[in-house]
């Protein structure tokens, strides 16, 4: 902890490079990805603060929309499209994922209910033809692809792709190599960025 406490020390000793911050926010792209701390979206990505809205939950998982039952991610999910405006919204799943993992291989979840009971939001068990790869990487791509298809389901995105004012994009991130993929549709393949 004492690294993390001495640069923020430091940090805001160069008050000037953050000062047009105050002015407000208009990130391009909304980042959803795992909380995962071997996942760091501004590192991933070279963003500078402003550039990313991000979204970090347990297995980068989009719950459904249900205005009557309103969730943190959904409202942060609305609100970068709607106010913000994004223009972009990229799902990262990652090689490794404990979220992914624990779904394909059925693992007994019952000593971290909450932690179950938010999997549960997976939507489909993600498709895995080898469970025992410990990358899971074949299971986080299909479970990225259905959390693309969750996002359609929220009105403000719909009308959005149907404006053509957004675009969708799913992303596969290695931890192991650092190198990230991106779904294109035409091939209905992950391919190097």
């Amino acid at each position: 902890m004492q690294p993390l406490v001495d640069n923020a020390r430091t940090f805001g000793q160069r008050p000037e490079e953050f000062a047009g911050l105050a002015q407000g926010q208009t990130p391009e792209v909304l980042f959803i990805t795992c909380a995962d701390s071997r996942v760091v979206p501004a590192l991933i990505t070279g963003a500078r603060p402003g550039q990313l809205f991000e979204l970090r939950t347990a297995g980068n998982i989009v719950p459904p929309y249900a205005c009557e039952h309103p969730t943190g991610e959904a409202a942060t999910i609305e609100y970068a499209v709607a106010v913000l405006g994004v223009q972009h919204i990229v799902v990262c799943g990652h090689s490794h994922c404990g979220a992914v993992g624990a779904l394909v291989r059925g693992d007994d979840l019952n000593a971290v209910p909450a932690v179950r009971d938010w999997l549960m939001h997976a939507a489909d068990e993600p498709k895995c033809s080898d469970p025992a790869d410990p990358t899971v990487a074949e299971a986080v791509r299909n479970h990225v692809l259905t959390q693309l298809l969750r996002l359609r389901s929220y009105p403000c995105i719909e009308q959005r792709l149907q404006a053509d004012r957004l675009r969708l994009h799913g992303w596969y991130y290695e931890v192991h190599t650092g190198a990230v993929h991106e779904h294109r549709a035409e091939s209905d393949t992950f391919e190097a960025l």
